[in-house]
């Protein structure tokens, strides 16, 4: 169920990117009439700033590491030009195979999609997803994935896996880059004991998810300190962290 090296190899270079809607809030705030980023820009910034992006900015970026390195791919997504918009990669390997590759859900690992490959299970798999068992289930253009966290709690994702074209694609990426909601979200992926965990920043309120459960961040109030907790985290620019959250606490206290 595992991407070969050749996929791999692009994905692993985004193992320290976080997804956030911090950037976009940041950028906003920049005279430029277009919002959605080129990956050159998004390179700038991360060298400059240590920053990523959200969903769509990490899907161009993962596009263009794949196109270099000679992988067929292309972008998914449902529910595009709204505010429950999310999209993903399909990346294929030598024979056709399809793995998913979803760096704004921060999957630890690409998984395979195709059914037919005499490598596909649908049993509970681990090491694809951060505190969860994950099972694949495929369905004609969509597939399913199945969630199982430590506490018991099953939840499900449908994907469909049809390419966007390009066009339609950046429309939704432009309008996602303008649309600031008023909670902050920051999700990484972190060591905890043996595994990668997941950490997650979301409405002034922080948590890591497990193998062993989910465990609640002591509550703060000052930007100061919420910018050094994610800085611990991230290593995001200090200043860059204090400027969106106030952009944030403006964006609440209206």
């Amino acid at each position: 169920m595992f991407a070969p090296k050749s996929i791999l190899s692009p994905w692993n270079k985004f193992d320290d990117f976080p997804m956030e809607t911090l950037t976009k809030a940041w950028f906003q705030t920049k005279s430029t009439k277009k919002k959605q980023r080129d990956v050159s820009l998004m390179r700038e910034h991360r060298q400059r700033y240590g920053i990523a992006g959200n969903c769509f900015d990490l899907v161009i970026w993962l596009l263009d590491e794949f196109q270099k390195n000679g992988i067929t791919a292309y972008p998914i997504g449902q529910h595009l030009s709204t505010s429950h918009a999310h999209v993903a990669v399909i990346a294929l390997n030598e024979t056709g195979n399809r793995f998913l590759c979803d760096l704004g859900d921060q999957w630890l690992n690409p998984v395979l999609i195709d059914e037919n490959n005499e490598d596909f299970t649908k049993e509970k798999l681990s090491g694809f997803f951060p505190g969860a068992l994950v099972q694949v289930k495929p369905c004609e253009k969509l597939v399913e994935i199945i969630y199982h966290r430590p506490n018991g709690k099953v939840s499900k994702q449908i994907y469909d896996t049809q390419p966007i074209d390009k066009w339609n694609f950046m429309q939704a990426a432009e309008y996602s880059q303008t649309l600031i909601k008023p909670k902050p979200l920051l999700e990484c992926r972190i060591p905890y004991k043996s595994e990668l965990a997941h950490w997650e920043f979301y409405g002034w309120e922080s948590f890591l998810s497990t193998s062993e459960g989910l465990f609640h961040d002591p509550k703060l109030d000052r930007i100061e300190d919420w910018a050094k907790r994610i800085y611990a985290k991230t290593g995001y620019d200090m200043q860059f962290l204090i400027e969106v959250l106030e952009i944030y606490k403006g964006i609440n206290d209206c």
